[in-house]
């Protein structure tokens, strides 16, 4: 699922341990190696070469109750996807990740003046929402003032780049939109996209309600058709007011699943595709004569994120003593076990090991340290009991691993205890409420720098953004917005890399490593798969004839 930047509900995957003769011989495993930063997995088709009709049936982490992706509930990353599928995507991006105008909305969007900045998009007069509106100015305002962070009613996921804007207006006619900056961002392609409608966002009331268990307006070739919570399934449909390109398929279904059996699914035809990404995954689905494996380099960052909000985590003696406790690389070792690639730790919050601009800025805190971990725990003085909140629907293997996750803490003196939540409370209930010490689930297609700016916000209130664990400093955000509005690259990247030093000696959050885009896909599924860096396009997917 392609999301700007999104929070995937899945739980460590990472295979039992066992003993070396319990696993399949080495020598039958494929060798692993480092995917191309651009690499991508699709089968890719001319569409005369597809039929006309038939579905793709997707399936989904949970049932999902809040579909404003503004909102702060709203980064669960299949509900997001969801939305992007029925909403105006301005940009696509390439498979190295550049960001290009999406035609079927943008004519052109450009930097017309960088002193102040303004960003004239032009739009397509043919683009118009559900109730028959076309899209224009006001969507554009409305989405910055709900965005901007001034309006605490609305309860926004963040403000980066929204901030910065002095003022949104209509350039020559209705279908040109002008936006001025107070300073220069050097991300702007990331605002407004996907683009959400005015007259369903335009109130704190429509903002934070009125996309619960609802998408009220859309605005692409696809509608939803059908939302049945009873058997957990949305069902998008074609929609026949679309102005561009017809999709080649009638619908797309999405299932809420159980992880835990979603590979059973799959292997019983239930669903057109399931990854592949764990061990046990991928020895079962390799050799499967239905099946093609397929592989991309997302971004998608596997990590522990720690709760400075409460308890003894609360102290940063105690968070980076966790750190320090972590054996990054057993973990990574164990989770990428037998599969085709190689095993490294993640040493960078902002960018994956294959991606400019990339260095370990981990030091002492990415390291197993025992002793130093016990040192720090003695200077903090007290017992430390510590919760470890896992989606009871999780995988077997996802249990396997907050175990290890446990012994590695007890092994200097910290006890973990590991709380089972149901599936549909786990964000919503838990980690969205910083009802949680450490939680482990993973950050996705953070294709602009800025975008991360959200996961270390410092909170107001009630509103955390994307800040869950609720640790920052005003040391880390001067540092970010100075990279925010460096459009120089290269200073942009040493300012991240910078912050990145700096969240590490915080405590904020653990990368383990970057998980690797393995999917089982569905032989004959044409234009899908592992897109890596590049944009799914679902009006291209289809099944060959």
């Amino acid at each position: 699922m392609r999301l700007p930047v999104a929070i995937a509900a899945l739980a460590l995957a990472v295979s039992a341990c066992g003993s070396a003769q319990s696993q399949p011989p080495a020598a039958a495993q494929p060798s692993a190696t480092q995917v191309a930063a651009d690499a991508t997995g699709i089968n890719p088709q001319p569409l005369d070469k597809l039929k006309d009709g038939g579905s793709l049936r997707m399936s989904i982490q949970q049932w999902i109750t809040q579909y404003n992706v503004s909102h702060v509930d709203g980064g669960q990353g299949d509900g997001a996807a969801i939305v992007e599928l029925v909403e105006p995507n301005l940009f696509t991006s390439d498979s190295k990740g550049v960001a290009h105008a999406n035609p079927d909305y943008l004519v052109s969007a450009e930097v017309t003046s960088t002193s102040p900045q303004v960003i004239t998009y032009k739009l397509n007069p043919k683009a118009k929402w559900s109730d028959g509106k076309p899209l224009g100015v006001k969507d554009f305002e409305t989405q910055w003032k709900t965005r901007n962070g001034k309006d605490k009613a609305y309860l926004t996921a963040g403000s980066a780049g929204y901030e910065l804007i002095s003022k949104v207006e209509q350039g020559a006619d209705p279908s040109e939109v002008k936006v001025t900056y107070s300073e220069p961002f050097a991300d702007w392609q990331s605002l407004f996209d996907p683009l959400l409608p005015s007259a369903a966002t335009d109130t704190p009331e429509k903002f934070n309600k009125g996309w619960i268990e609802q998408v009220p307006i859309t605005s692409a070739a696809w509608k939803i058709g059908t939302y049945d919570k009873t058997a957990q399934t949305i069902t998008a449909v074609r929609d026949d007011t679309w102005w561009g390109a017809k999709p080649k398929l009638d619908t797309i279904v999405f299932r809420a699943i159980d992880p835990a059996t979603a590979l059973d699914a799959y292997l019983n035809k239930e669903i057109d595709y399931v990854s592949a990404s764990r061990t046990e995954a991928y020895v079962r689905l390799k050799d499967d004569p239905t099946t093609d494996i397929r592989v991309g380099a997302r971004w998608d960052e596997v990590f522990v994120l720690l709760n400075g909000g409460r308890g003894p985590l609360a102290d940063q003696r105690v968070r980076n003593a966790v750190e320090k406790a972590v054996d990054r690389q057993a973990l990574a070792t164990v989770a990428l076990k037998d599969l085709p690639v190689q095993p490294t730790t993640l040493g960078s919050h902002f960018f994956m090991p294959n991606q400019e601009g990339y260095q370990d800025n981990s030091g002492e805190y990415g390291k197993l340290d025992v002793e130093g971990a016990k040192k720090l725990l003695a200077e903090y003085g007290k017992p430390v009991k510590l919760s470890f909140v896992l989606n009871a629907d999780s995988p077997q293997q996802s249990v396997d691993q907050a175990t290890l996750l446990q012994q590695m803490l007890g092994a200097v003196g910290i006890q973990l205890t590991i709380d089972k939540v149901p599936g549909n409370d786990y964000f919503e209930k838990y980690v969205w409420r910083g009802n949680f010490d450490l939680v482990s689930f993973r950050n996705v297609d953070q294709l602009f720098l800025s975008q991360a700016y959200e996961s270390y916000q410092q909170p107001e209130g009630d509103n955390v953004y994307g800040n869950y664990g609720k640790v920052t400093s005003p040391e880390l955000i001067a540092l970010l917005k100075k990279a925010q509005v460096t459009t120089d690259r290269a200073a942009a990247i040493k300012l991240y890399n910078e912050a990145d030093a700096l969240i590490w000696q915080l405590g904020h959050s653990i990368p383990l490593y970057q998980r690797p885009q393995l999917l089982a896909v569905r032989k004959g599924l044409a234009n899908f798969g592992a897109s890596g860096l590049s944009s799914d396009d679902y009006n291209k997917v289809g099944w060959e004839k």
